[in-house]
């Protein structure tokens, strides 16, 4: 017997022509093993290299698998939005493209799940493989979003995340465009809502191929004016 019986797999990419094949195949061979039916969807965020390419050539050779191309870069959040909105199944899993994760532990994930009768399941990192600076970045923030929204959690940003389809239908609109606050938005109004939330450790490790985006001051900066918006929208929608 399966673990899982229908579920809904993406992955933002950009740029990520050196690791999206490994990447698919690598989640192909653990959902045939743990799913009973399962799509994958890879959301090219408007690369500018052989992205959409290697995805169309392996969506020939397999129907699972399917591209959502956006035509310009519009940022992590719109592609981790589209992903999620464009999820069939009753449980949604989005992890990296880049490889960094151990797409193997999904079977924790799931196994979690069910085990604590949680709506979300993320992960945080049992060791993150980036520069320090990255992790200090990432403390700072998950200090403010607690002190905001009374959120606390280990790792916000950790991208390996299990979601009951359910938690997605609920929030019918995410703002965010930016990396840094898609995942803030996300949990904190799932919090909001009152679905379940459990964390459990995810293996990282070091990026072999391309690049990394997002942790520029301009993002970072332009995340806190988000991160302040909402927290005025969701303070005028209580009083």
């Amino acid at each position: 017997m399966k673990l899982i019986d229908g579920i809904s797999v993406f992955f933002p990419a950009y740029n990520e022509e050196g690791n999206i094949e490994k990447t698919i195949n690598n989640a192909v061979r653990v959902l045939d093993k743990n799913a009973n039916n399962y799509e994958i969807i890879v959301v090219d965020d408007g690369s500018k290299d052989k992205t959409s390419e290697i995805v169309e050539k392996l969506a020939k050779r397999n129907d699972k698998i399917r591209l959502i191309k956006h035509e310009k870069n519009k940022g992590y959040g719109a592609a981790v939005s589209t992903g999620l909105y464009n999820s069939k199944f009753p449980w949604v899993v989005f992890t990296d493209s880049d490889g960094q994760f151990d797409f193997s532990e999904l079977s924790n994930f799931v196994k979690a799940q069910k085990e604590n009768g949680a709506d979300l399941v993320i992960g945080y990192y049992a060791k993150r493989k980036v520069p320090f600076y990255r992790i200090l970045n990432s403390k700072i923030w998950e200090s403010i979003v607690y002190l905001l929204f009374g959120l606390k959690v280990k790792d916000i940003d950790c991208g390996f995340k299990l979601i009951k389809k359910e938690v997605i239908d609920s929030i019918p609109k995410l703002e965010a465009q930016r990396g840094a606050f898609i995942s803030t938005e996300f949990l904190v109004k799932s919090k909001m809502n009152g679905f379940k939330i459990v964390e459990i450790p995810a293996t990282h490790f070091e990026r072999t191929e391309g690049q990394a985006t997002g942790a520029s001051m301009k993002v970072i900066i332009n995340s806190l004016k988000d991160l302040f918006k909402l927290r005025k929208k969701i303070g005028s929608l209580r009083n």
